[in-house]
């Protein structure tokens, strides 16, 4: 008891207040003067290996910008040889390729030390033959691996009816535009010069599948081979009609900036079928998507000299959202031109077009808003939540502008409930499974169903909207308490992971009304207290999403105290759990108002693809500090 009373004398207000001052100030001066935010998205360097492979395909390298990526890329090896997915996480072997493939791209010599510890992890670990899908593909296209020996994906497939199993509809929007630019490419089955082999990395050993045929895996392994005896045959009635299908497909689908989706995987692919139904570099079609990838690159100087890396995503909507509520939250007035600033650029971004979600909601009228700066194919119910939250607190100088805009895209976020009632990301009811036992489809998520994060976020704001008892509301409510774990947390599909879905959905629970004593809230405050790290904050390492014995554990991070900073506070909690998180929280902060977080505690694709959002080690505490303060329980003198 005497050190629980010395850590809350120790924590005044006046200290948490600046702390979250110096935050505040800290997030204002990142703010664009156009009035948005944007923090860098950091992944890992497949992302720079596949765009040398790219310029390398299309014959437009450039020495500069291999040496500056190769400079990179070696930057991220360990001393074992290896990279890794995320932070501190295990090597991995695809990745290790990849890595090493444009590092001799590069000009790096075979017998280089950095090049031979790489080789020696490699090949333990199975070499090139254990690599994933998509590895396997770019060596493909440069004749290191054979096309025979890869899963079909027939371009016949942009055929199927939006009805007919395995159509293109039911796959999550990220892997359907990834998907209809490779059934060309597979068609098309080039093999480029790469200027030297990788025969080094090969072992000679097959990976041999074990799915049982009783299995759909084992069925669609069977179909697999059966598709690659009808590529063989000199005729294919609907191929024609098909690819051409597919590229006009592609082409309605790019965007402002030149991209697709916002995101590298269609990004690249779409280039690359363009290019083999004969677009060549300078057609304004390329012209533009390559431009426009430009504009994903990040160059840094460092001791090493200059070095080049890209973003595989950029966040300003989501990041603005975010950034808004940590302002309101802290104490910014609501008319700060700061604030207007920003609810000003995210009106101007509203999606008022259609897009493929239309595929199961035809009669919803469009809204929304989409993670970056030009996705208008895509908006996402995810986005859309936190940008309604934060829009409706901003007192706009134009009050029924923003008014309307909340309408519009509350309606259409209503209309993107699932039949089960949660909510996935970009489209409803993207649930059929099947698409997951496809023998391409290795490389993590490949649908989109309703997730606890996400649904949460738009409960939460319906409850904000004074909509608690709306049907739609009180079915995600149901849906939230039924998807709880036994173990008292919630799976975090976007964010890493328990800490994070948990974290999301206590607020959205007790803001729609949900007793602070009920069971489900009492038992997820149980899981953090027990999670909590002996420093006082919270971590959880992505390897929880593979490994159950990872859950909720981790080093402690700035942008996980906080999410389970906010689940707490909602719930009531205060005293020494709560107090030990903020404390952290203040103990740690840099002189500049931010955090360090070289974890990644973001998530693209559970188990296989991670995020360092950077902008997350600064609005999250300050939103988590904020409510702390606004509770008026801090211990101490004020």
């Amino acid at each position: 008891m005497t050190d629980v009373l010395t850590r809350e004398a120790t924590l005044t207000q006046e200290r948490v207040r600046r702390c979250a001052d110096s935050a505040r100030r800290h997030l204002l001066s990142l703010q664009h003067a156009e009035g948005w935010w944007k923090g860098e998205l950091e992944t890992n360097v497949t992302m720079e290996a596949e765009d040398l492979l790219l310029r390398r395909f299309l014959g437009i390298s450039d020495a500069r910008v291999t040496e500056e990526t190769a400079r990179w890329i070696r930057s991220r090896q360990r001393e074992d040889g290896t990279w890794a997915t995320f932070h501190d996480g295990p090597p991995d072997v695809s990745t290790s390729v990849e890595a090493y493939t444009a590092l001799r791209l590069a000009g790096d010599p075979l017998d280089a030390a950095h090049l031979r510890r790489a080789r020696e992890y490699i090949l333990d670990s199975g070499g090139i033959e254990a690599t994933r899908v998509f590895t396997r593909i770019w060596l493909a296209l440069f004749g290191q691996w054979s096309w025979r020996r890869l899963p079909v994906l027939p371009p016949e497939l942009v055929l199927l009816p939006d009805w007919f199993p395995l159509n293109i509809y039911d796959w999550a929007c990220w892997a359907r535009q990834t998907v209809v630019p490779l059934t060309i490419v597979g068609a098309a089955r080039p093999a480029r010069q790469l200027g030297f082999s990788l025969r080094e990395l090969r072992t000679g050993v097959e990976r041999r599948g074990d799915d049982s045929v009783m299995s759909w895996a084992g069925v669609f392994h069977g179909l697999d081979a059966v598709l690659h005896r009808l590529e063989r045959l000199p005729l294919k009635p609907l191929r024609n009609i098909a690819l051409d299908r597919a590229e006009r497909w592609i082409l309605d689908r790019q965007e402002a900036d030149g991209g697709w989706g916002g995101i590298q995987p269609p990004w690249v692919y779409s280039i690359l079928a363009l290019h083999l139904r004969g677009y060549p570099v300078d057609h304004p079609v390329l012209r533009k998507a390559l431009d426009g990838l430009e504009g994903f690159t990040v160059r840094e100087h460092t001791e090493d000299g200059w070095v080049r890396r890209l973003e595989a995503c950029q966040s300003p909507v989501w990041d603005t959202a975010l950034a808004m509520t940590a302002l309101l939250d802290s104490g910014t007035p609501a008319d700060d031109p700061a604030l207007v600033a920003a609810a000003d650029w995210i009106l101007r971004e509203e999606i008022r077009t259609g897009g493929d979600w239309q595929v199961r909601r035809p009669d919803l009228s469009p809204s929304g808003w989409a993670f970056e700066f030009a996705n208008d194919h895509y908006p996402d119910t995810d986005d859309t939540a936190e940008v309604v939250l934060g829009l409706r607190r901003v007192r706009h100088p134009e009050p029924s502008r923003v008014d309307a805009a909340v309408e519009r895209a509350t309606e259409w976020l209503v209309g993107m409930q699932s039949s089960d009632g949660g909510w996935g990301a970009f489209d409803a009811d993207n649930t059929r499974a099947l698409c997951e036992k496809l023998p391409f489809c290795d490389f993590g998520a490949v649908i989109d169903p309703p997730s606890a994060d996400v649904t949460a976020h738009v409960v939460e704001m319906l409850a904000a909207r004074g909509m608690v008892d709306c049907e739609a509301a009180r079915r995600g409510v149901r849906w939230l308490l039924d998807a709880q774990e036994a173990d008292g947390s919630w799976f975090g599909r976007w964010g890493a992971n328990h800490v994070y879905g948990t974290g999301a959905v206590v607020p959205a629970l007790v803001a729609c009304g949900v007793p602070r004593d009920h069971e489900s809230v009492r038992a997820a405050v149980h899981w953090l207290t027990a999670h909590q790290n002996p420093d006082g904050g919270w971590g959880e390492d992505m390897r929880s999403y593979v490994d159950r014995a990872w859950v909720g554990r981790g080093t402690s991070t700035a942008s996980q105290t906080a999410w389970a900073l906010l689940a707490l506070l909602a719930a009531g909690e205060r005293g020494d759990l709560v107090t030990r998180g903020v404390e952290w929280l203040v103990t740690t902060q840099r002189p500049d108002g931010g955090w360090d977080e070289p974890q990644f505690t973001g998530t693209g694709f559970p188990g296989d693809f991670y995020i360092n959002y950077h902008l997350y080690r600064l609005v999250f505490p300050l939103t988590a500090l904020g409510r702390y303060l606004e509770s008026g329980r801090a211990a101490g003198p004020g």
